[in-house]
């Protein structure tokens, strides 16, 4: 008699997700559209990780702050406090400032959320200006992704002013003092400044209202704005392809890199947990906004070391250049031009150039077609002079913002420090601009050396007739690709300013003015080389080309959709 064995009970756990997950596919019709994404193409390279890295923070700061609003009284009530910190026992403080007290030091793990809060929101402004500095030096901008920059505009605008919101809500003497500067630059606003300042503070400085309504913009309406641009910043990235580097391979009709399942999908899995924990270790042992050292919000003990987070710095070192002369009267009504402008037209203007690059450099090129690859920094040297000069203008700015501290750490007079900025932010931006300009020309004159005669060896060889020559390795076709890839733009030659008839062409002014922006553009260039170029200096047996091999070659996604290659999985 043969014994028989059992089979063994199958688990019901593959069952129930395979039925969920027919439910919700028959239901949602999830799954056309998870293979359609799946094999998406991502290029691979450290810069794209800028993007990634603001995603992740703005992530973690809804995390926090979730935690943070079960804690948090939005009112500026005054109450005897009655908390844990002693310095403050029995002082009259707002329900805002005491909740956040004792969040911080009565509330499980209450002051490293608030830190991981805090940390994550610099580091969401900084990572968001960065990436969009990114985008601009490599011309990631241009057609079809301008409503992109646009929109990534917005979002580090709003990024601004979101981390001013948060910083304001604990209603201490240090937020409150920069809500007087900023009620201060509402009032400057011509005509309607007042009746602004009384709707957005419910009556005068500092009111009764502007707490509560700066909580619900601070934790309902922006963060609402900011995922609805941000999903539309990332249905745009996907509509339109992954900008890539130049490379061999590499067009602007394909994508080269790795497909999103299970490649990337899980490097960016893995990237987010790191960002978390790098803010939460920053968090855990560097201190910020100790609000109760500040105490409460009042104004007579308001002294000199007051600074504002670094990216509000900017502004409030542009409004302590400005002269206080710039203060006059008109027709009866007091015109605070030392406020107006730092704090308003200035943050006007420029918002309104950098929305409008794409399409200033646009009128520039006269180029309307797509780009999908990216330039070097040094093949567009106008473009990337201009960057330097704005942030030397902000460092300069920033700087001024703390000139105070400058004044008090260096020993040097505060008068002195600040008529060195109002000078330098003159001369310094220009200079940098011309500086940068240079340089980027001197590397692209390097790279055609290269290009022409190889890479120094540092051999040298002496000739029959006595002269010494180095020796030149020639370059791969790959390595060469690189450098000889990029445009040649050169200026917009004029059109006759009259047809056939005799007649004057509508839009000669504006063809005018693009001609001369196109002339400050390009006028000084280098020439990439040409084809020409190359077999003259083979001709005259300068370096000889030899082709490189590649062990790997990464998936490659054309415009259609269709993958070329395999990608490392």
């Amino acid at each position: 008699m043969s014994a028989t064995t059992a089979p063994a009970p199958r688990s019901a756990a593959p069952t129930t997700a395979a039925k969920l997950g027919g439910f919700a596919d028959s239901r949602l019709g999830l799954t056309g559209a998870i293979r359609a994404n799946a094999r998406k193409i991502f290029p691979d390279h450290w810069s794209f990780m800028l993007g990634e890295i603001t995603l992740y923070s703005f992530v973690i700061c809804l995390i926090t702050g979730v935690f943070l609003t079960f804690f948090y009284v939005p009112s500026v009530a005054l109450i005897e406090y009655e908390g844990a910190y002693e310095p403050l026992r029995g002082k009259l403080v707002s329900e805002a400032l005491a909740s956040t007290i004792n969040m911080s030091f009565e509330v499980r793990g209450g002051l490293l959320m608030r830190q991981i809060h805090h940390w994550a929101a610099l580091v969401f402004v900084a990572a968001t200006i960065v990436h969009m500095a990114r985008v601009f030096f490599t011309g990631a901008f241009r057609r079809p992704r301008e409503l992109n920059w646009v929109i990534g505009a917005i979002l580090a605008l709003l990024a601004i002013f979101e981390g001013f919101a948060g910083y304001s809500l604990p209603d201490d003497l240090l937020s409150g003092t920069g809500l007087r500067i900023a009620a201060a630059i509402i009032l400057a606003i011509p005509l309607i400044g007042t009746y602004v300042h009384f709707f957005a503070f419910g009556g005068e400085f500092p009111g009764e209202a502007f707490i509560p309504r700066l909580y619900t913009i601070h934790v309902l309406l922006l963060p609402a704005i900011f995922l609805a641009l941000i999903a539309a910043h990332l249905f745009l990235v996907v509509l339109h392809k992954h900008t890539q580097y130049p490379g061999p391979g590499r067009t602007n009709d394909n994508v080269v890199g790795y497909p999103l399942l299970p490649v990337y999908i899980a490097k960016a899995g893995g990237f987010f947990f790191i960002v978390f924990g790098v803010i939460a270790l920053i968090a855990a042992f560097v201190q910020i906004n100790p609000v109760w050292a500040y105490g409460p919000y009042d104004p007579s003990p308001v002294t000199a070391g007051s600074q504002p987070d670094w990216y509000m710095g900017w502004l409030d070192g542009a409004v302590r250049v400005m002269p206080g002369w710039l203060e006059v009267n008109v027709f009866g009504y007091v015109l605070s031009g030392n406020i107006l402008i730092p704090a308003v037209v200035l943050p006007g203007l420029l918002t309104t150039l950098l929305v409008a690059y794409p399409w200033i450099e646009r009128l520039a090129t006269g180029d309307a077609r797509e780009h999908h690859l990216l330039d070097r920094p040094r093949n567009a040297p106008t473009r990337t002079g201009i960057g330097v000069m704005a942030l030397t203008f902000y460092c300069l700015m920033w700087a001024n913002g703390g000139n105070d501290i400058i004044a008090t750490h260096l020993n040097l007079a505060i008068n002195d420090i600040t008529r060195f900025i109002g000078v330098a932010m003159f001369v310094a931006p220009p200079l940098a601009f011309l500086i940068t300009k240079r340089i980027c020309l001197g590397l692209q004159r390097r790279d055609r050396e290269r290009v022409l005669h190889g890479v120094e060896t540092g051999q040298v060889y002496r000739l029959d007739n006595g002269e010494v020559l180095e020796r030149h390795a020639p370059m791969s076709e790959y390595d060469r690709w690189t450098l000889v890839q990029h445009d040649n733009y050169v200026p917009l030659t004029p059109g006759p300013a009259t047809d056939a008839n005799g007649v004057k062409r509508k839009g000669a002014l504006l063809a005018q003015a693009q001609r001369r922006l196109s002339r400050f553009y390009f006028e000084d260039r280098v020439e990439p080389v040409t084809p020409a170029d190359l077999a003259a200096a083979h001709s005259h047996g300068e370096h000889d080309a030899i082709g490189g091999a590649h062990d790997e070659r990464p998936a490659v996604e054309g415009t259609s959709g269709r993958e070329v290659g395999s990608g490392q999985a």
